[in-house]
């Protein structure tokens, strides 16, 4: 095990280095992206900036499968905090100056960090690319955080995800809605069972029911397309 430096950005920009194990996460997420993108025509990936709910605030993203990350960790509740591109690692390993930029950072509730690689399944043989990613393994369990290489999930889930993200926003939904769905007798019921409930405002009680789901205050199966017929339960 060696020594990593850490090369970061704070929210206005200015740099700074120092001993990875010696910063604390919560600095990192609290930062700039370490590099951001070029957008031209013609590019092959897919970037932009997602609005987090998480963090009240744009996240970039490289690709479209970044971006599917990018939303499960926004639907996630334990995850509190959420950085994208948060730093540059390097060491000198056997005679070679070696770096690395992960994808994301992700802080959870229990002070506990997760680094996030994503990389699509059919390049994680390329011997090069695996070894880059051993030895980025290596580098965050140093310091006792979690690893994750991520190639995609479910379609259904994702889709669901994706689907909800459109109800993250609070300004989006009637918080008078919300408040009262929130507030409703414990019991489970469909989707479109709490829609008849106020049939004068269906379009409203539908838009903060989805927004409970992202919210995590309402449970339901993601793992099945949504529709009218998903059965909602406080999740508490």
């Amino acid at each position: 095990m060696g020594t990593y430096s850490v090369s970061f950005k704070d929210a206005a920009g200015e740099e700074s280095t120092t001993d990875l194990a010696l910063v604390p996460p919560r600095i990192l997420v609290a930062g700039s992206p370490w590099r951001t993108f070029r957008w031209r025509h013609g590019q092959p990936h897919y970037s932009g900036w997602y609005w987090s709910s998480t963090v009240g605030a744009h996240v970039v993203y490289e690709s479209r499968l970044e971006l599917a990350r990018l939303l499960l960790a926004d639907f996630d509740p334990e995850i509190v905090a959420i950085a994208a591109q948060p730093f540059c690692v390097t060491a000198e390993v056997d005679g070679v100056r070696r770096r690395h930029v992960p994808d994301f950072l992700l802080l959870h509730a229990d002070e506990s960090v997760t680094v996030v690689n994503v990389k699509p399944a059919d390049q994680l043989d390329r011997p090069k690319i695996a070894e880059a990613l051993e030895w980025a393994e290596e580098v965050f369990t140093s310091c006792g955080w979690r690893h994750e290489v991520w190639s995609g999930i479910d379609p259904t889930r994702l889709s669901n995800v994706r689907f909800l993200a459109a109800y993250r926003h609070p300004n989006r939904v009637d918080q008078a809605t919300v408040t009262r769905l929130a507030e409703r007798s414990r019991g489970s019921a469909s989707l479109g069972q709490i829609e008849a409930e106020w049939p004068d405002a269906a379009e409203d009680v539908r838009a903060a029911a989805l927004h409970l789901v992202w919210r995590g205050v309402f449970r339901a199966d993601l793992d099945a397309p949504l529709s009218a017929a998903t059965v909602l339960e406080h999740a508490a």
